[in-house]
This record gives structure tokens, C-alpha cells and sequence, in this order.
């Protein structure tokens, strides 16, 4: 501990005040503070060059203004969830809307669900996003803590006390298979590596899309050097496939650059579609044809939401968001 540290009881017995008083003032609490001597402190506090510890004011006041934003770090992110470009661009179009409402996000990345309730009550958020748990997840965090919270990304069937900012899933998969339609293939196929949730909104909307050819489904391992083998395995049945959706755009780039190292073309003998539509789907070669979402309006929603939660509004349970196809390279 830093001996020579100024506190607070250091600028108190200076100014011939309490405690309590020079507490207030550093704390916002000043109604009961006249203005003489809040300057007072206010200057004595910053000639002393005094550094407040700002986890205890936020958590003195009634509200810390801090967003807590929870990723789940699902097995499938091999420890880098954070990583992930759909996450990152998550984090980045989060941040952007909490700050603009002077507010604070604190992030945190877990596979425990009872971390989170344990995180929102040590840094008593004004509420939490979050971002890729289940169902029951949702459902227990409801039923075991008081703390508002939107439902970013994941899948999440029941609204009650939740409010739920999802995307048309089925929708983005349907336009997949329309356009593998409209382009005469007779046989296409889907890979994911669940068959579940949002994945399986995105496949049956794809089938429906395809219409009555053959849109095939292939689950694929979560783990890379397992996904790798498999993809060596199955390559002969894959390259009967004239059009492939991934449901990611990381699985659809990884497959591309494997077709690729396997002196399969892209797109002339097999085009590739992704979802979401990062910042990776023009950074690879060939540009990758990609279901787009909005990130930035996702989170200026959620964060919406949470202001509402928290001034106890009525407001809608779940909002769903509209997503569209972009042409890119790896179509043709």
C-alpha cells in the first residue's frame, strides 16, 4: 500500500470538515453540500491530486452505470471467444451505444451461469447483454436474480421478464435456398456443427427456400483438428454439392480455404454462402456471398431495452430483426 497516498480523511482534517462531507461531495451527493463548500473540496481534491478508486463510487450510487455484456465461452471458440468476429463486431457496436449514453460496459466471458449473477451483484450493474447461452440459461438467470437483461444472441423460445433481441434466422436461410434455386442446382447442402436453435431456424428456412430439390444437412465437429478430419473424410461426398451454407461466416471461410487447398474452385465448382456478413467476408478471397445482419442497430435496441427495463416501461418482450442477402465472389 502506497504510503504516500492522499485520503480522504487526509482532505477533511485539511479543510476542517468531515469525512462524510468531502465523501458526499466526491460522490455526487452534494444537495445537502453548499456550493462554497463543494468548490472547496473539489479544489483542494484535485491540487492534492487525489485518485478515487471508481469501482467504490460506482458502487456507492445508486446506479453504477455499468452494462455488463457476458459471452458464453462455449467449447466451440477453443478458448478464444473474444476472438470470434461476430463477437468482436458485438463488442465493438456495444460499446459504441453505451458510451453514447454515458454509461460503462464490462465484459466477461464464461461457461457458468452462476458466474453471472455472482458478476452482476459485485459490481451492482444497472443491467447485463448476453450474448450466446441456451434457453435454460435465460430461464434460470429470470427465476435468480432481479438485474434487467436482453437476450443478444441466442436462442430463447419464452419472453416472460426477458426481453429477447433476435434476428429472422429462418428468413436468412430461406433466402440462402432461393437463391441456390433460382440458379438451377438440384442438390445442396447445409453445414453446422449443431442441429439445434438457431442453426436449425437457419436449415429449415434453407429447405424451405431450396423448395422440393435435395438441401442436405451435414453436422460438422466443434472442435478444428476434429473438423478438419472430418472434412478430409466426407470430401468426395461434399463435392457433389453445388452450393454450400455454412451457418457462420467462420465455417463458410474455413471451408472455402480447404476446398480451395483441395484444388476445388470457388465458386465454379462450388459456391459458398455464410451468415451474419463480418468484416471476414471481404477480407478473404474469394469475397464470400454472406446473410447480413445489422450489428449496430442490434445493440442500439438492446440498449434501449435496458433503459426501459430499468425505468420499468412497458416494452416489447422480443424484437426481431430483418437480415438479407449480399452477393459476393464466392457465389459467381
Amino acid at each position: 500500500m502506497d504510503e504516500h497516498r492522499v485520503r480522504i480523511s487526509d482532505i477533511a482534517e485539511e479543510l476542517g470538515l468531515s469525512t462524510a462531507t468531502v465523501s458526499n461531495v466526491l460522490h455526487g451527493k452534494t444537495n445537502k453540500v453548499s456550493d462554497r463548500t463543494v468548490q472547496k473540496v473539489q479544489a483542494l481534491l484535485e491540487k492534492r491530486q487525489y485518485i478515487p478508486s471508481m469501482a467504490g463510487i460506482l458502487l456507492a450510487q445508486n446506479s453504477s452505470r455499468i452494462i455488463g455484456v457476458v459471452v458464453n465461452d462455449h467449447e466451440k471458440y477453443e478458448g478464444r471467444a473474444l476472438e470470434d468476429v461476430f463477437i468482436s463486431a458485438s463488442l465493438n457496436s456495444l460499446s459504441t451505444e453505451i458510451e453514447e449514453k454515458g454509461q460503462f460496459m464490462m465484459v466477461k466471458k464464461t461457461k457458468n451461469v452462476t458466474d453471472i449473477i455472482r458478476f452482476a451483484s459485485m459490481w451492482n450493474l444497472d443491467g447485463l447483454v448476453l450474448i450466446g447461452f441456451c434457453e435454460q440459461d435465460y430461464m434460470y438467470l429470470r427465476n435468480h436474480m432481479r438485474i434487467p437483461f436482453v437476450v443478444y444472441d441466442g436462442y430463447c423460445s419464452s419472453t416472460e421478464r426477458i426481453c429477447n433481441i433476435t434476428i429472422d434466422n429462418y428468413d436468412g436461410g430461406f433466402q440462402v435456398g432461393a437463391f441456390f434455386r433460382k440458379r438451377g442446382y438440384r442438390n445442396v447442402l447445409c453445414i453446422s456443427d449443431n442441429d439445434i436453435c438457431m442453426d436449425k431456424e437457419r436449415h429449415d428456412g434453407f429447405c424451405a427456400g431450396f423448395g422440393p430439390g435435395q438441401a442436405d444437412f451435414m453436422m460438422v465437429p466443434m472442435q478444428k483438428e476434429k473438423r478438419m478430419e472430418f472434412y478430409r473424410e466426407y470430401l468426395e461426398t461434399i463435392r457433389e454439392y453445388p452450393g454450400i451454407f455454412a451457418v457462420s461466416d467462420f465455417y463458410a471461410v474455413e471451408l472455402m480455404r480447404f476446398l480451395m487447398g483441395h484444388g476445388i474452385r470457388v465458386p465454379e465448382d462450388i459456391s459458398v454462402v455464410g451468415f451474419d456478413d463480418t468484416r471476414m467476408c471481404e477480407m478473404v478471397s474469394p469475397t464470400l456471398t454472406s446473410v447480413r445482419q445489422d450489428v449496430f442497430m442490434r445493440a442500439r435496441i438492446a440498449v434501449r431495452k435496458l433503459q426501459e427495463l430499468n425505468e420499468k416501461k412497458d416494452t416489447e418482450t422480443e424484437v426481431r430483426l430483418p437480415v438479407r442477402l449480399i452477393e459476393r465472389e464466392s457465389t459467381g
